[in-house]
């Protein structure tokens, strides 16, 4: 089904024949007689639309208007009117009414403005769900956001390697949330109510690594002047976050591996043991194969690292998830920015789907916080070099996508909302490498 629709109207006549015309497109339909009835059908969570006649006996149109927006401001509702009833219809439609339509009236009328009002209500129900992941701290939803399968393969690898000891090595591109997955892993498993502990071993000086990350006694060297507990041992218990492991000098590589052998440290300037406890989640955006053979990371370090690989998806791969995360980031920017965050334009939105996003997540939010400001569009310019062919062709391959997502991979459904016969959508999903398998539901047949 294209989406669901109330139609409410006390003449059976019409009633039917709407509903018929509704359900001929491809639409789920309730048929309701009277206000009370619809009423009953229809609750905040509701994923469709009304269509009302104005004139019935006991509560109209414009009354069950106000109790349909007063349980959800935000629900499409269409009126439908005679003409003398235009005046009335048009002050309904600043009291919250989606559309009105006047009889008599042709069935592609009504076509249009349910499919709009549709529309408007899927992208809500996104919205909502959206804000309601982020409100649940407690889910895994709220952190590693979004619709996309490869975004729900990540969050079930996580949640099944949280509950176990393994190190983990995280690999992708820079600003694609590999510390926001490791957090993940840590706070979804066991040692959650433990420290968790990052250290970014790109940023840190060679001539101070050991101390920040095994601690060192007091006159250890040339400034020492009090003990300090290395980053190792403030995991204990926890997890040590190694960020940019490629980035670890090649004297610590070797101490790091023995502490991972024989779960214990010795302070810089003490002979003492301490035992530690910790899981080791390390992130890097190289191939760390790559740099064993060039000699810059130990094999032995690499093993003991990376019991576990998660290879976090890049934002062009799950480019479904760019609306949400965008409107998600723009809420979050505009809420701190004491500042509404305005709507969308259908050619901003292009501009989205369509850049490739080098900078991954990290460049959405900064290009949400611009477009609350107001600074500049929020799609960065192409690439250059990128032409408008190859921009029209990554734009339909992403609209392709986005209607087998909506659709759960059912190809007549997609064939109506894109409005192209069979052929020509298999020619397009094919020349975009894009298979329906991807986006059937869990223990879906493959029948078209």
């Amino acid at each position: 089904m294209s989406g669901q629709v109330i139609v409410v109207d006390d003449e059976q006549a019409i009633r039917e024949a709407v509903q018929q015309w509704l359900q001929l497109s491809g639409f789920e339909v309730r048929a309701c007689a009277g206000a009370t009835e619809a009423l009953a059908l229809v609750d905040r969570d509701y994923p469709g639309i009304v269509v009302s006649d104005v004139r019935m006996p006991g509560s109209d149109g414009l009354q069950l208007l106000d109790r349909l927006l007063a349980l959800d401001r935000d629900l499409p509702v269409i009126l439908v009117t005679g003409h003398g009833d235009v005046p009335m219809a048009v002050q309904a439609l600043r009291q919250g009414a989606y559309d009105f339509i006047e009889k008599p009236f042709t069935p592609e009328r009504l076509l249009d403005s349910v499919h709009r009002a549709l529309e408007k209500r899927r992208l809500v129900c996104e919205n909502r769900q959206l804000r309601q992941q982020a409100a649940l701290k407690d889910r895994i939803e709220a952190s590693l956001l979004g619709i996309s399968k490869p975004m729900e393969q990540l969050r079930r690898q996580v949640l099944e390697l949280a509950q176990t000891p393994v190190n983990v090595l995280i690999r992708g591109e820079t600003g694609s949330g590999k510390e926001c997955v490791a957090r993940c892993l840590h706070d979804f498993g066991p040692r959650a109510g433990k420290p968790f502990v990052a250290l970014n071993c790109a940023a840190i000086p060679e001539s101070i690594f050991e101390s920040e990350l095994f601690g060192h006694e007091s006159g250890a060297f040339t400034g020492a002047q009090q003990r300090r507990v290395g980053r190792i041992e403030h995991a204990d218990g926890g997890t040590l976050f190694l960020d940019e492991v490629e980035g670890m000098p090649l004297a610590q590589q070797v101490k790091l591996l023995r502490v991972l052998q024989e779960k214990t440290l010795e302070r810089l300037g003490s002979n003492k043991s301490i035992q530690v406890d910790l899981r080791v989640i390390s992130a890097a955006k190289p191939d760390l194969q790559e740099e064993v053979r060039a000699g810059r990371f130990r094999e032995d370090l690499l093993y003991r690292l990376n019991v576990a690989v998660l290879q976090i998806p890049p934002l062009r791969q799950r480019r479904e998830d760019i609306p949400l995360l965008f409107e998600h980031f723009a809420q979050q920017a505009a809420e701190r920015l004491g500042r509404e965050a305005p709507p969308l334009t259908p050619g901003e939105l292009a501009g989205l789907l369509g850049h490739d996003w080098p900078g991954n997540v990290r460049e959405l939010i900064n290009a949400a916080e611009r477009h609350v400001l107001g600074l500049s569009s929020p799609a960065p310019q192409p690439a250059a070099g990128q032409s408008l062919a190859a921009q029209l062709e990554a734009f339909e391959a992403q609209c392709l996508r986005n209607a087998l997502q909506r659709c759960r991979g059912n190809i007549a459904e997609v064939m109506a909302l894109l409005q192209l016969p069979r052929r020509t959508l298999n020619e397009k999903m094919q020349r975009h490498g894009i298979s329906r398998s991807d986006y059937l539901p869990a223990g879906g047949d493959d029948q078209a």
